[in-house]
C-alpha cells in the first residue's frame, strides 16, 4: 500500500480531485460478453481526448449485478492497467454479500488499487439503520486497507442521514461520500464533517453551483463527463476548470450553454432503460456501448430514433 489506513483522508484530499465519471460496461452482441478490447478504447478516449481525471468502475452504471464475479474483478484488472499513472480509478465492491464486498475489496487491494466504493446495502425487515450500516462500514473498514468511499441512494429503500455519515466517517479510511440526496441533506454533511471525508453528489446540474458555493474540487458523478463531451466539444471541462481558477461568470456561460445536451438526454431517456439509453448515446459519439444484460432492456428502433434525432439537434460539435 502506498499509505497507512491512518494516512488515507490526506492521501484522497491531494489525489482525489476533478472530474470521475461512472463507466457503463460494453457488452458484444449476441453473446453479451464483456468486450474487453472496447472497454480498453473507452478508457483511453475519456482520458486522452476528454481529460476525464477519474473513473467508477463495476459498479451500478457497469451492470455489476448481471456479472460474475470473476467478470468484476477482470474489470478491476483492465481498470487499473488502462488508468494507472493516468487517472484514478474506484473499484466497486458493492454487493448485497457481506463475502463478496470483502473478496472484492481484497483482490483490488492486491492488484495495487487505492479505493474502493461500497453502495449501502438493501436492509429487509428494518425500522432503523443506524447503528447497522455504522457497523457494516466499520467491518469493511478494518478488514481493508484502501481508501473507502460511501455511496448512500434512494435505491437502497433509505437515505443515510448526515450525522450517520459524520460518524462514519471517523473511520480512519472512510475517504469520501457520493451522497445522491437532496441538497440540504449533501450541504448539511459537507458543513458538518466536511473536514473528515469529502462530500459529492452525483448531479451535474448541482456540480457548477457546488464548486462556486462550497468549494468543492471532486466531482463523483455517473455519465456526464462522456456523455456531454466530445475531443472536440469539451464544455464541462471547461467549465470545470474555470469554476476552480475563480473565473466564474466565464464559467456560468460555458455551463449553461449546454443545456440543449442536457435536455436531449434526459427528454429522451426511457424510465425502464437507464442503461441501454446512455449506451446507445455513446455509439453515436462513436464510443463503444453495445447492448444490456438482462434483467435490463435494450432501446426499441423507435426510442433509438427519437434519441438520435434529439442528439443531432443538442449542439455537441464532432471530431
Amino acid at each position: 500500500m502506498i499509505f497507512r489506513r491512518n494516512e488515507a483522508k490526506e492521501w484522497a484530499r491531494e489525489n482525489m480531485r476533478g472530474i470521475w465519471a461512472a463507466a457503463l460496461t460494453p457488452f458484444t452482441p449476441g453473446t453479451l460478453a464483456i468486450d474487453e478490447a472496447a472497454v480498453r478504447r473507452n478508457f483511453r478516449h475519456w482520458i486522452e481526448d476528454l481529460g476525464i481525471d477519474g473513473f467508477f468502475v463495476a459498479g451500478k452504471q457497469g451492470e455489476f449485478f448481471a456479472m460474475s464475479l470473476e467478470e468484476r474483478k477482470r474489470i478491476f484488472e483492465i481498470t487499473l492497467e488502462e488508468t494507472q499513472g493516468k487517472a484514478g480509478a474506484i473499484m466497486s465492491c458493492s454487493d448485497q454479500n457481506m463475502d463478496t464486498v470483502i473478496e472484492l475489496a481484497k483482490h483490488a487491494e492486491k492488484l495495487g488499487a487505492t479505493s474502493i466504493v461500497v453502495h449501502a446495502p438493501l436492509l429487509h425487515f428494518t425500522h432503523r439503520q443506524d447503528e447497522t450500516l455504522y457497523q457494516y462500514y466499520k467491518t469493511i473498514a478494518e478488514e481493508v486497507g484502501l481508501a473507502i468511499a460511501m455511496w448512500s441512494h434512494p435505491d437502497s429503500g433509505y437515505l443515510m442521514s448526515p450525522e450517520l455519515c459524520a460518524r462514519i466517517a471517523e473511520l480512519p479510511n472512510i475517504v469520501a461520500i457520493k451522497y445522491s440526496v437532496p441538497r440540504e441533506m449533501y450541504k448539511r454533511l459537507h458543513d458538518m464533517a466536511g473536514d473528515k471525508i469529502i462530500v459529492s453528489t452525483a448531479s451535474e446540474v448541482e456540480w457548477f453551483d457546488n464548486i462556486v458555493e462550497m468549494d468543492w474540487r471532486l466531482y463523483l458523478c455517473s455519465n456526464p463527463p462522456y456523455l456531454f463531451q466530445t475531443k472536440a466539444d469539451r464544455r464541462m471541462r471547461d467549465y470545470t476548470d474555470l469554476a476552480f481558477a475563480g473565473k466564474v461568470a466565464e464559467a456560468k456561460i460555458i455551463r449553461d450553454s449546454l443545456d440543449p445536451v442536457r435536455k436531449a438526454l434526459s427528454s429522451t431517456r426511457p424510465p425502464e432503460k437507464p442503461h441501454a439509453h446512455p449506451k446507445y448515446w455513446q455509439e453515436l459519439l462513436g464510443q463503444a456501448g453495445g447492448p444490456v444484460r438482462r434483467p435490463m432492456l435494450d432501446l426499441t428502433e423507435a426510442e433509438k430514433a427519437t434519441t438520435r434525432a434529439a442528439f443531432e439537434a443538442c449542439g455537441l460539435k464532432l471530431p
